[in-house]
């Protein structure tokens, strides 16, 4: 692996990359250029986020999380592609995996795409499997309480979309319209596994990457989960090259072929221009 500076050694993986073939995977990095904060990056706050084994454990599990992420989410919701994302939707990779829930690359208009952890703007139901819209469900989470977003709106969003928020207690948490079943975000919680079918579309792109001549890179993950770690081992393994764009130390490092400190709207507008 080589560590290359953002000031020295950019234009060495920029070289290294051009008229190659990508895959490209992204991670919370991306977008705290967007204004939303990431797990493990420069100055992030460590914490442990709601696993799918404590939502699913009793009603005052799932009152604390939605009471929680109905305050964050107007400010989370609101947020829009950077750089980086619009860069990405220029360059159209061979495929697009992110790790992000944000739904902002598509909103940079980028096509080939999966959302490996789901989308934050999705709803389902835990016992029929009814889906709707998050837009919709907050309107209802309003009704039932009114007031409580404005209440807590001094609170600082964190990277889930939620805020630090204690005492819950107070929180009404609308049921499924359809069954009375339990609501969850259609996204991919820690404690669950990623679809199948996606992991399986992912695989495909990288393991296609060996006979284009091709490379996957890395921008704004730590790889800390094997859900993003995976592809990387599976691309060391075939000898198609990896390259990490971040701003400190990444779990891929050892496997990497170039390693750039740097941001990844920086980096990102470099690759395209």
């Amino acid at each position: 692996m080589t560590l290359l500076s953002a000031d020295t050694g950019l234009d060495a993986a920029l070289a290294f990359l051009r008229d190659r073939p990508l895959v490209v995977l992204t991670g919370a990095g991306l977008s705290t250029d967007s204004g939303i904060p990431d797990y493990r990056g420069p100055g992030s706050v460590r914490r442990s986020p709601m696993t799918y084994q404590q939502f699913v454990s009793g009603p005052e599990a799932r009152q604390r999380y939605w009471a929680r992420v109905h305050v964050g989410f107007g400010r989370f919701s609101a947020a829009t592609p950077n750089e980086g994302h619009r860069a990405l939707a220029g360059l159209d990779p061979e495929l697009l995996i992110t790790q992000n829930v944000d739904g902002l690359h598509e909103a940079a208009g980028s096509r080939r795409l999966v959302a490996l952890h789901g989308r934050i703007s999705d709803v389902v139901c835990l016992s029929c499997r009814a889906t709707c819209s998050r837009q919709r469900l907050e309107q209802r989470l309003a009704a039932a309480n009114p007031g409580w977003a404005e209440e807590h709106a001094d609170l600082s969003l964190r990277p889930d979309g939620d805020v630090d928020l204690r005492d819950t207690a107070r929180f009404v948490v609308p049921d499924c319209a359809q069954c009375g079943g339990v609501l969850k975000p259609d996204v991919v919680f820690f404690g669950e596994n990623v679809p199948a079918d996606r992991v399986a579309r992912c695989y495909a792109a990288v393991d296609g990457l060996v006979a284009a001549e091709g490379a996957l890179v890395v921008v704004g993950s730590s790889l800390t989960v094997m859900s993003g770690l995976r592809f990387v081992k599976r691309a060391a393994r075939s000898g198609t090259p990896v390259v990490i764009a971040n701003r400190g130390a990444t779990r891929g490092d050892e496997l990497a072929t170039y390693r750039v400190e740097a941001g990844c709207s920086e980096f990102l507008t470099a690759l395209v221009a």
